[in-house]
């Protein structure tokens, strides 16, 4: 691969291809190798050279963005950035999307198109760095990213604590990933049988995305998976997933756990936020939590986990071999915040077993 990311956008919009053209070729680790209309234009510009990364619309003429990426994934798996108009409907799809192999959303509107990806630039560079990061097929080395903006950390959300609630016979299985999540996520969830702890997801994904990611998990498991509303209890046979765009909270009334889903500025970079969810979690439920944290990039959820871990919480973190992106964990293990590391097809495993409060064997 080139010093350079080289990027490919396929998008029918004219106005698409040249703002995010402009956005993306300002920063100097990153080419644009070209724009197409759709994706059999793509297929023409590919055969003589091919990208590093693809920046791909969903709804296209002559060819849908879900039959490429398919194609793509059989033939030479690339990592691609799903390019999508956020709208319920096309969050559907772009679910599709997800699990057809693609790396991450970049949402766009309707209205405001110019502007809005002008305002999301720096979210769309992370993403397309992501991207080229991602063990698609063990092709695309890592690249160390220097950090873009300052951030905050949970702190800004909720204060730590020196102590949890005593332990209970409810179990609660705490879960963050981000870059690749959606596809481990899957994997992990539909293992699972309908009797298990109660679970609480942070996934970092747009907003209006995380509802259609839920109702689709939903549609595949045995136990119930929906987006989280704000006071939604934890109770087990179910997985509440954070809505994109805000922070989801663990709180506790006597012996019943609920969530809370709050506003609040960015930590880690992100909201939702692991961090802010584990500490939550640890406050609340201490010795009572399995916490997990699955693929993605950066190291949202490292510190937070170190606070299960504290608290005396179980905690294991997907292994580099089954992971897109080892970044997440990697930091959480270097933190001593992790008990065990394990492949992803084992993860569903230490969740059955915390139901009956089993030690990780």
């Amino acid at each position: 691969m080139s010093a350079r990311i080289t990027v490919l956008i396929v998008d029918d919009s004219a106005v698409v291809r040249q703002v995010l053209t402009a956005i993306l070729e300002k920063d100097s680790s990153i080419e644009v190798m070209g724009a197409a209309a759709d994706p059999l234009f793509a297929i023409e510009r590919m055969r003589a050279r091919w990208p590093d990364v693809i920046v791909l619309d969903v709804e296209m003429p002559r060819m849908d963005g879900i039959t490429f990426l398919k194609k793509l994934m059989a033939e030479r798996p690339t990592p691609v950035v799903i390019c999508s108009t956020l709208t319920e409907k096309n969050a559907a799809t772009t679910m599709q999307a997800l699990a057809a192999g693609a790396v991450s959303i970049i949402p766009k509107p309707k209205l405001g198109l110019k502007q809005f990806l002008q305002d999301s630039a720096e979210d769309l560079v992370g993403a397309v760095k992501a991207a080229a990061q991602a063990n698609v097929r063990r092709l695309v080395p890592s690249r160390s990213l220097p950090p873009v903006a300052p951030k905050l950390t949970a702190d800004a959300v909720l204060p730590a604590s020196s102590h949890a609630m005593a332990e209970t016979t409810d179990r609660v299985v705490a879960i963050g990933t981000s870059t690749g999540g959606t596809q481990a996520l899957e994997m992990v969830l539909t293992a699972l049988p309908r009797v298990c702890p109660g679970i609480v997801i942070v996934q970092h994904m747009p907003e209006k995305f995380t509802e259609a990611f839920a109702n689709r998990l939903n549609s595949l498991c045995k136990i119930e998976v929906k987006e989280a509303r704000s006071g939604d209890r934890v109770i087990a046979g179910r997985a509440l997933i954070a809505p994109g765009g805000r922070h989801m909270l663990l709180k506790r009334s006597g012996a019943q756990y609920h969530v809370d889903i709050i506003d609040g500025p960015l930590v880690s970079r992100h909201r939702p936020s692991v961090d802010v969810l584990f500490r939550s979690v640890a406050k609340c439920a201490g010795k009572n939590v399995l916490g997990i944290i699955m693929t993605g990039m950066g190291d949202d959820g490292a510190h937070g986990m170190k606070e299960l871990h504290d608290m005396g919480a179980r905690t294991l973190a997907q292994d580099e071999a089954s992971c897109v992106v080892y970044g997440m964990p990697k930091e959480a293990v270097k933190l001593g915040a992790v008990d065990r590391v394990l492949p992803l097809a084992e993860i569903h495993l230490e969740i059955i077993r915390a139901l009956h409060g089993g030690n990780i064997s």
